[in-house]
């Protein structure tokens, strides 16, 4: 694992690895030079952070989700002290089908395998007291996503401080 050796920025400290043999800025297969682009700039070939992992660990998360909006929070909090940097919301089947929970055709079904978000006040009850500025959350949802992300966005109106909120959707929305 590389250890920082200085206290300068992270775009010109020099890193070592635990056997004392300094980690390059950038690895190459020829020796010729080219221009390189710098990572956090467009194209994002290098990635979009500018000191990548050697500022900014990656994201770890647990898919999790259960029962109703507050048990979830709880869950949320207590994950996030163990040491998560990330959340993964697991929702119920009717959530992810976009039902009602107390529509009858979501009887039997609601919390049982992941929360149970109907309103934006289960929302607002799932991310009390979670910093959504600093903690990326990850939804694994289909066709309800455009709600829940609304949802989400609305949160933000409803926090003293106006952070970035990091929020992460399947690509396909069926």
């Amino acid at each position: 694992m590389a250890t920082k050796k200085s206290s300068k920025p992270t775009s010109t400290k020099n890193l070592f690895t635990d056997s004392n043999f300094e980690v390059k800025r950038i690895y190459q297969k020829s020796s010729k030079k080219r221009s390189i682009e710098d990572s956090g700039k467009y194209p994002y070939t290098r990635g979009i952070h500018p000191g990548m992992y050697r500022e900014r660990f990656w994201t770890m998360r647990q898919y999790s989700g259960f029962g109703d909006a507050k048990l979830t929070n709880e869950r949320f909090k207590f994950m996030l002290e163990k040491g998560q940097t990330g959340l993964s919301m697991a929702f119920d089947l009717p959530t992810q089908i976009g039902y009602d929970s107390d529509s009858p055709q979501a009887e039997g079904e609601v919390g049982k395998v992941g929360v149970s978000i109907t309103s934006i006040k289960d929302m607002m009850t799932a991310f009390d007291g979670i910093p959504l500025g600093k903690v990326s959350s990850s939804m694994t949802i289909n066709s309800s996503a455009s709600t829940l992300l609304a949802y989400i966005l609305q949160l933000e109106n409803h926090k003293d401080s106006k952070a970035m909120i990091f929020v992460e959707l399947p690509k396909m929305i069926f």
